[in-house]
Parts: structure tokens; sequence; C-alpha cells
């Protein structure tokens, strides 16, 4: 219910308590007529008479204001009131004498015509404005004589009055204290009735009010500050109130609304800045392991609620083989064909999630498959690996633009890390031994030699050289000689711990960096090479074009050489080796 209803109600129910103290006060005003029954007839007289006269007056005032006022609802109500008075007139005619005097009645008779007369001279005067003579109406109206006959009548009434009251005043007088009684008793219920409304309006504002507004204003200030986690009052009652609930509750609405597309926007920015700085990284970037580092890094920030995997196609088993995660995916890390990801058949990502109707990939468990991302890696236009994510996100859509970015992104980095491994490649390693070539032996020596200098230890050198090379060469031709390079590299490298460096020297020759070995240790490892090249059937097209022997030049830094012409030392061991008669090794002479 709304206020202005209740204030309404509020206002009828005081008027129906006045009209109710109003009819107990007529009562009690006329109890002394119920009291004795010959006063009664006697009042009857002064009632009317009484009535008439006021009547008289009202028409006067009523035939005024028409004749100064010619509205038509002015006139109408003069001659409404002209039949009520007309009315009363012959009732007073048609009473019976029951005890007024001669003289009452003549008196009354006289007002009786009296009142005629100035009735008739109002008619003429509104027949008057009717017709458009409205000085001659006001002339009637307002003039003297009216204004005497006016006065004629109220004196007859008057007097008429003044004889009734003497016979009734001895009977007013007792009904004066009873209904002084009844004045007192309505009184006292008016005001017993006006105390219980004003405490039933009292606790009408207190609890549908008060307590509302207290609470939508504490409401309103929390939403003033922000604070959308509080909670709107659904008010059901019908009044400004509960529209002012109902308007709150949709600010919050809107706010709350409001609220998650900035929080949206601002991880939408933080995504953006993450993916930029990750492709900063990746620029910077050079070798596969600090790609994958990155990835590692970077990938559970840009999506926190997606675990993931990071493929890298293994060109040799056609297979992609997992080289991250992050997020404890689910699933496993065993490498998968690439024919079981449709992505990679697609050539671009595939999520069965994304469409009403679709087909999960095979390399993914059947009971997650159907929410898994999987987004392929491209390179000109052929696939160099795959990122895979879990679809654990609930009541909003994945991000893909940001997935499809993060793998081009991606892409580009493995790809031109893929072309600067094939041009070191190239660069710095022989193609047909597979060894490093002299490209950076300097730089790589001097650095050793620096870490030895570091530690207190020693760099031992080894330079071997294939006995009588030209002359296989001559015998079998060179593709033999290339299968004895090859196989001798192999036999090299097997000997070697992960520390030490293999190089091919130049033609035939070879030469060993061994870090932290002793003049002892590094022989022992001549020993081995040679025994195991000496003693291996070098075959060529099924023929063996062995035996095949090397001879080996050890110098040890700084036994042996300074830093400077450690190569050299070694080199110098070797040429004594050969010219002592080949298959053999010989240390160098110490530094005096």
């Amino acid at each position: 219910m709304r206020i202005a209803t209740i204030t309404n109600f509020a206002y009828i129910a005081t008027v129906v308590l006045t009209l109710s103290s109003g009819v107990a006060l007529f009562m009690a005003s006329n109890a002394d007529r119920a009291e004795r029954a010959a006063v009664k007839q006697s009042r009857d007289f002064d009632t009317a008479t009484e009535q008439l006269e006021k009547e008289a007056f009202s028409l006067t005032d009523r035939a005024r204001l028409a004749v100064v006022n010619p509205q038509p609802e002015n006139i109408q109500a003069w001659k409404a009131e002209l039949a009520q008075d007309r009315r009363l007139e012959k009732h007073l005619n048609a009473l019976k004498d029951i005890g007024a005097s001669a003289e009452e009645l003549l008196l009354l008779r006289d007002g009786l015509t009296a009142l005629d007369t100035l009735e008739d001279e109002q008619q003429a005067a509104i027949t008057a404005i009717e017709q458009g003579r409205h000085d001659e109406a006001i002339r009637l109206l307002f003039s003297a004589d009216y204004e005497g006959q006016l006065s004629q009548a109220e004196y007859r009434f008057a007097h008429f009055e003044s004889l009734i009251n003497q016979r009734t005043d001895a009977t007013v007088a007792e009904a004066t204290h009873f209904s002084q009684r009844l004045r007192t008793l309505s009184e006292i219920m008016v005001a017993l009735t006006a105390l219980l409304f004003l405490f039933v309006l009292g606790f009408i504002i207190k609890h549908r009010i008060l307590r509302p507004v207290v609470t939508l204003s504490d409401v309103v200030n929390r939403l003033a500050s922000q604070d959308y986690a509080v909670e709107t009052p659904l008010l059901a009652q019908v009044d400004e109130i509960g529209d002012m609930a109902q308007a709150i509750h949709i600010f919050r609405e809107n706010g709350m609304v409001r609220q998650r597309l900035e929080q949206e926007r601002d991880a939408d920015w933080i995504t953006r800045n993450l993916l930029a700085r990750m492709t900063q990284r990746l620029q910077g970037c050079e070798s596969h392991r600090s790609i994958i580092k990155v990835v590692k890094v970077f990938a559970p920030k840009v999506m926190p609620e997606m675990g993931g995997r990071l493929y890298i196609l293994d060109p040799q088993s056609n297979s992609m083989k997992c080289m991250a995660s992050w997020l404890s995916p689910a699933g496993d890390d065993a490498p998968f064909m690439p024919e079981s990801c449709w992505a990679l058949k697609r050539g671009q990502l595939h999520s069965p999630s994304r469409d009403t109707v679709d087909i999960p990939c095979e390399h993914y468990p059947a009971q997650i498959a159907a929410k898994a991302i999987c987004v392929p890696l491209i390179a000109q236009n052929k696939p160099i690996g795959l990122l895979t994510f879990d679809n654990h996100i609930s009541n909003k859509k994945p991000p893909y633009i940001y997935l499809e970015l993060m793998a081009e992104t991606l892409s580009l980095a493995l790809a031109n890390q893929k072309l600067r491994d094939t041009l070191t490649e190239k660069a710095m390693y022989d193609p047909l031994t597979g060894l490093r070539n002299r490209h950076n032996l300097d730089d790589i020596l001097r650095t050793l030699i620096e870490n030895a200098e570091t530690k207190k230890s020693c760099v031992s050198c080894l330079m071997i050289d294939i006995d009588y090379f030209k002359r296989l060469n001559d015998t079998w031709g060179h593709g033999a000689g290339d299968k004895v390079l090859r196989e001798t590299a192999r036999i090299i490298s097997e000997q070697l711990d992960e520390n030490s460096v293999a190089f091919r020297y130049g033609g035939e020759e070879f030469l060993i960096l061994l870090p932290d070995f002793e003049e002892l240790q590094a022989k022992h490892v001549a020993e081995k090479i040679l025994h195991n090249i000496t003693a291996h059937r070098m075959l060529y097209e099924l023929h063996e074009v062995g035996p095949v022997s090397v001879s080996i030049g050890l110098a040890t830094w700084p036994t042996h050489a300074r830093e400077s012409n450690l190569v050299r030392a070694a080199d110098l061991a070797l040429y004594l080796a050969k010219e002592r008669g080949r298959s053999q090794i010989v240390v160098a002479k110490k530094v005096s």
C-alpha cells in the first residue's frame, strides 16, 4: 500500500470520527425533545421557523451571488434552494395549532408573507439577469426597500421565536443537563479514538517507513562506495518505498554488470600485456630450451584457468613430443602421431565444445576430450608443434583469440629458432663428421683455460691424424675416405664425456679438448681411441679398406704449453709420432 493511500485513509478516518462526534453532539442537543412530546411539538414551530429564517437569508445570499456573478451554476443553486424554502413554508402552513397562541400564529403568517414578497423580488431579479438587465437586478436585491422587508421578516420570525422560547425554556433547562453528559461522553470517545489512531499511525510509520528507509539508506551508502556485494531488500509493499527498493535493486544489478565489464576489460588488458611481454621475451631467445622456459613461465599467467602442454614435432620419429606442461593438465605426456589431432590435420584451432556437434581429438583421454582445445603451431604452412589446453572455464567463453595469438607468436619463435639452429649448424659443424669445425676453436679454448685458471685445474689437447689417408683415398676412392672419416669421428665421440669437445681440425686431422684432464688421464683416453680405431674393421661397399690407424699428439696446459700454443704443442707431438713410425701416442715436452 502506498504512503499516499495510507495518508488518504488517515484523512477519511479523521473525517469519519469528526462526523461521528458531530452526530453525537447533535443527538445531545436534541435529547430534550425526546424527553417530552409536548415540548417537541412546540419546538417543531421553533425549529421550522428558525430553519426557514436561515433559508431566507441563505436564499438572499444565493440570489445576490447569482446577480453579482451570473454563472449558470449559481442560478441553479438559487433555484434549488428556493424550492427547499418553499417546501419549508408549505410545511409551516400545514402545521396544526397545538398550543400556539393567536399572537404567535399572526406573527408567523406575517413572516411567511414577507418571505413570499422577498422571493418574488428575487425571482424578478433572476429574470432580469437572464434577460440581460443587470442594473435592474442589482437595484432589486440591493435596495433599501429590500433590506427593510428582509429586516421585517427577520423581526417577525425573531419575535415568534421569542414567544416560543419562553414556553420551552423550562423544558430546555431540564434537557441541558442530560445533553451535557452526552457531549462529555462524545468528547471522551473522540479522544480515545484519536489516541488509537495516533498509535496505529505511529506503528505504520515506524515499521512501514522508518525501518525500510534506514535499511535502504545503509544499502545506498554501501553501493555508493561500490560495494556491490551488499544484498538489496526486496520489499513487497506497493508504495514509494517499494519503488525505491526496486530502483536500488536495479542500480545494484547495473553496477554489478558495469563492475564485471570493468574487470573483464582489466583482465583483457593484463592478458594483452602478458602476451606482448611474452612476444618480446621469445624474440630474445637463442635456443629451444629458452623458448620452452618462456612458455612455461607465461602460459599459466596468460591462461590461469587452463592447464596445458606444448608439443614439438620430432622429424625423425614423426611424432609430437611434450616439451612443457603447466597447471597440471589432464592425461599424460606420451608422444602421439600428428594424425590423431584434428587441429594438426585441419591446420586451425579445434575445440569440440565450441560447436554444437564436433569430433574430439584421439590423443586426449575420452572422458575429457570433449572439453579439450588444440591450437596448431604452423610455420610456412607446415605444422611444427601443438598447444593443448584443458577447458575448465565455466559460465564464459574461452579466450580463443588469445590462444591463437599465443600459438602464432610461439610458431614464429620456433621457426626462427629452427632457422638459426640450421645456420649455426652449417657455420660451426662439419657436415661430413658432425663434429665442430675450427670456426670458434680459439674462443672455446680460451674459455676452457680461463675456467681452469679459476679452478686451479688443467686442460689437455689431443691432435689426431689418420695414417696414410692419402694412399687410402687413392686406392679406394674419396667415398671410402669419407666413410673412414665418419667412422673415426664416431669412435672419437664415443670416448668423450659431456664436457669434452671434438673438432675436425682439417682434412684427416681431428682435435680434442679435455677440460680438467691431467696428462695421464688424457693419455688413457688417447690409448682407448688408438686401440678402438685400430681394432675397428673399416668396410666400404662390402670391402675392408683397412687396417686404419691413427697417430696422436698430446699436450697438457700448463705442463706442456702456455695458453697461446697448446694446440701447437700437441701438433708438434703429433709430428714426432709420425716421424717415429705412426700408430702411436707422443706426449709433448714439458715447458721449462
